[in-house]
């Protein structure tokens, strides 16, 4: 299978899990999908000959099912399936010492940086990303796992996606210093792709769960925002049957505080229609509202179709 057709197959897969229904897809893209499904076709049976004959869908939206059908099966282990390790011991348990908020965020990042399991997780040149922001911030941003970049640079949200955040931060009139930002799991998670991430398994996140409720329990937020499927599965525990297009925009709770749902930035960068950012928008919105931060005429015409 070639590298390209596997990308495409992973990537439907992923965005069906996340609930997506339809997708956008371009004349070369849906050539190559449909190339596949011809050899296949021949091979098989008449029904699929009669599928193999439509011709690519160009600038339009397809039905992901189809393209899930049509796309080549996944190879033996894929770069979204963690390699095989030994089972993760037990989640550790934090004690916070007596201080203020930045003495205690000070303590705690030292435990998760000479975390043993996070450093053996690690690449060669790789750090833990403990987190950065305000020690009183009202929002707390919550993503799933560094990526390449912050693995290099210990720093969270310094990559393509990262930077999109950091634009959102702008337009709702903050600043990165102003808000926390930080992700459940704090190492990048390993597979056996030399490109790409990976979405941190139920277990990796369950065993990072203490760093991060000690996070939330020393800043305090009064609104923590779920980036994506994988942080809202860490944070509200495994279900089956939640899928992120059905529950982005509503709130839920973690330990008594709310909880906004909404797409990761790097969602956004994948499908950056302009519905699909109002859809991000609006949930910023609501997130405003909460906060009690002022919102200008301005601000809530953000992404709004042009009269």
């Amino acid at each position: 299978m070639s590298s390209g057709l596997e990308a495409i197959a992973n990537e439907l897969r992923r965005l069906q899990r996340d609930g997506v229904n339809r997708v956008f897809v371009e004349d070369d893209t849906m050539r190559l999908i449909t190339s596949r499904a011809t050899e296949q076709a021949r091979d098989t049976s008449a029904a699929g000959n009669s599928r193999s004959q439509r011709g690519p869908a160009s600038t339009q939206h397809s039905d992901l099912k189809e393209l899930i059908n049509n796309a080549p099966p996944p190879p033996p282990q894929r770069a979204t399936e963690a390699p095989k390790a030994p089972p993760l011991p037990e989640p550790p348990e934090i004690t916070l010492p007596p201080g203020d908020a930045t003495t205690q965020l000070a303590w705690l990042k030292e435990q998760v940086l000479a975390c043993e399991v996070c450093q053996k997780h690690l690449s060669p040149e790789g750090k833990v990303v403990f987190g950065a922001g305000s020690p009183e911030a009202d929002i707390f941003f919550c993503g799933e796992a560094p990526g390449t970049e912050e693995e290099r640079t210990g720093e969270p949200a310094v990559g393509k996606a990262g930077q999109l955040l950091c634009k959102i931060i702008s337009a709702m009139g903050l600043s990165r210093q102003q808000v926390y930002i930080t992700n459940i799991l704090k190492w990048r998670p390993e597979h056996d792709k030399p490109y790409g991430n990976r979405p941190p398994t139920p277990e990796e996140m369950h065993f990072s769960l203490p760093y991060l409720r000690a996070q939330i329990e020393i800043i305090k937020p009064k609104v923590i925002i779920a980036l994506g499927n994988a942080a809202v599965t860490g944070l509200l525990g495994p279900d089956p049957e939640r899928k992120l297009g059905s529950v982005r925009g509503t709130w839920a709770s973690f330990d008594n505080i709310p909880v906004m749902i909404t797409f990761h930035p790097s969602y956004l960068l994948r499908n950056g229609t302009l519905k699909t950012k109002r859809m991000a928008w609006e949930d910023m919105l609501q997130v405003m509202v909460k906060c009690e931060l002022d919102i200008s005429d301005k601000q809530r015409s953000f992404f709004l179709p042009k009269a």
